[in-house]
This record gives C-alpha cells, structure tokens and sequence, in this order.
C-alpha cells in the first residue's frame, strides 16, 4: 500500500492516521476483501482528517476520520456524526455532495469516528479562484446563494445540531451553543467574557428568536473554502459541496453563508449571492437576529482561532463582538 500524510508539526491538532488504521478501517466498512492499493491525505480543513483511498478492485472513495473524543471541545461534540446525520436530507443537492458509502463509530477499530465517502473530482475554489478575471466571481457567489436556498427549503421538526436536534426552542439551541463556546474559550485561557455577556443580552430578548416558527436544515459552514471547481471551466462552476458536520436545524438566516455573503466587501459578489438567494429580510426583527447571528459567529470563530493560536483573529473578534453588544445594547 502506497501511503502519503500531510506533514505536521509535532503537537498539532491533526494527528497522524496510520497506514495499516486505514486499511483497518476500510476494510471494516467495505468488507474484509477489500484491497487498499494507495491512500493520500488531503490538505483541506483543520479539523477532520481527510484521506483519497484508492483500491484495488472498485473505485476511489474519501476516507474522513475524526479527532479523537477527547479532542473535541464542547461545542464541537460528534461533528462527524452530524454529517452523517446531515446526508438524508441534503439529497436534493444530487451530484454536488458526496454519498455516504458507510460509517463507523464503534471505536472497536480505531478510538475516532470515521466514515467512508463517494469521491468528488473536482479542485477546492481557493485554489482556483484567483485564475479567473474578478468580473467573474459573482457568478460564484451567486450559486452559492443558489445552493444555500436550496438547503434552507428543507424543513425540520426540533433544533440544534442534525445528529441531535435535541432543543425544543430555537433560542435554548442558540443560548445552550454560546454557552458551550464561551466554555470552551475559558478551557484554552482564551477571552470569554464577552461571549458570556452577549449571551445575557440574547436571553433577555430570547422571544424575539422563538418567533421562528419552524426550523429549517442549515449547511453550517457553506463558503469558498467547502466547495469544489470544474478545473477546466471557463468560468467558476461549483461541482462538488462538502464538509456538512456543522449542520443545524434553525433560523435560514444563521447559516454561515448568509453572515459570509454579508461580509462580502465587493458589492457585485454580495448581490449576487442576495440575487440568488432571495431578498434579504429588512424588518426590525430581522435585523435584530442578523445581529445577533453575528455574534454568534464571532464566537465560533474565536473559538477556532484559539484553538489554532491564531491571536490575530482573537483580537479582531473581541473588537466585531464588542461592535454587536454596543449595537444590542
């Protein structure tokens, strides 16, 4: 078996996968005949780890494993599992998203969830964007308006995360997941306490986030960075839509598109992510919640830079999230 990792520094978050633990693996999901002839990990992400495993009989398939569960912060818990979780209902996207091939979580192979995925061929869009001529992004950011309606059409029945949508109010899932978060950046000596202090200000007006009547399926984490380019297009063509383990059921306008297409500085990428996707609501209450899902964001993005050392995103976060209280206040 042909074996190539990604090289990292010792301590990393990533940590190793073995060649003879990928065999293991595969074989316990795709049957003890299997044959690995060659698996290569993919650099993408910073969180799973990612494997293109090619066999000796039968085509090449993604292997994904999970860190393991002692890794996992609070808010982060069994990201793996609602991904598999999210497949069902992320049907209607047809070709653009992997098919779940099978999955374990046993942990009687290896102390990690793992699962096994249809192979997508196609190149990550930050890779090939800065190819194109900017008068051509729009396009991009369009589909993904596109996608993401397409996504939010799906309704649920409860809220939180897909693998278990235990919350019987949207508020209890978005006050339960601040909580978790500003736990989480207390456990790595990170700033919370404005994470705790902008959670007051969401639970004194926790009504105002129960007026949504119904969840919907939300991505989680649909943007540039999770999607996958014809490499031969004339223009940027999204062929392939990946990494669904933050799925939620919930509000459409918390998914990370919609704060990302916000955020979009260039106004042609930014309207044609809104032209797509549907006018963006302009009411009192909207706002208010477009407000506080930016908060929200910002504490998960802290908790990511945290992890990862990236203090420059810490600092810039404690700025925004201070932004989002003065405006709430």
């Amino acid at each position: 078996m042909l074996f190539e990792a990604v090289a990292r520094p010792e301590g990393s978050f990533q940590q190793p996968v073995g060649a003879d633990a990928i065999a293991a693996m595969c074989r316990r999901v795709l049957g003890n005949a299997v044959e690995v002839r060659s698996a290569t990990e993919l650099g993408w992400g910073s969180y799973n780890s990612t494997f293109r495993v090619e066999l000796v009989h039968g085509p090449a398939l993604v292997l994904r494993v999970a860190p393991q569960a002692g890794s996992q912060l609070r808010s982060e818990r069994h990201w793996m599992r609602s991904e598999y979780a999210a497949a069902p209902w992320l049907v209607g996207l047809g070709s653009l998203v992997p098919r779940v091939v099978g999955a374990d979580f046993t942990h009687q192979v290896i102390d990690r969830d793992y699962l096994v995925q249809t192979l997508l061929v196609g190149t990550p869009a930050p890779e090939l964007m800065s190819g194109y001529s900017r008068s051509l992004w729009p396009g991009l950011f369009a589909q993904l308006g596109e996608i993401s309606r397409r996504i939010h059409e799906v309704p649920g029945e409860t809220w939180g995360p897909v693998s278990a949508p235990v919350h019987g109010s949207w508020s209890g899932a978005v006050l339960t997941s601040l909580a978790e978060r500003a736990a989480d950046l207390m456990s790595m000596s990170a700033p919370s306490q404005d994470v705790k202090d902008f959670a007051l200000i969401v639970e004194a007006s926790r009504s105002q986030l129960d007026q949504i009547a119904r969840p919907a399926l939300l991505h989680g984490d649909l943007w540039t960075a999770n999607v996958l380019l014809e490499p031969t297009a004339s223009r940027p063509t999204v062929i392939g839509v990946l990494d669904s383990e933050r799925a939620w059921w919930g509000d459409p306008l918390a998914d990370w598109a919609l704060y990302r297409a916000n955020a979009r500085a260039v106004e042609a990428e930014r309207d044609a992510f809104w032209a797509a996707y549907g006018p963006l609501p302009l009411d009192g209450e909207a706002c208010w919640r477009l407000r506080v899902y930016q908060g929200w964001h910002l504490a998960a993005e802290r908790v990511e830079a945290a992890r990862h050392h990236h203090h420059d995103t810490v600092e810039r976060t404690l700025r925004d999230l201070g932004d989002v209280i003065q405006a709430l206040r």
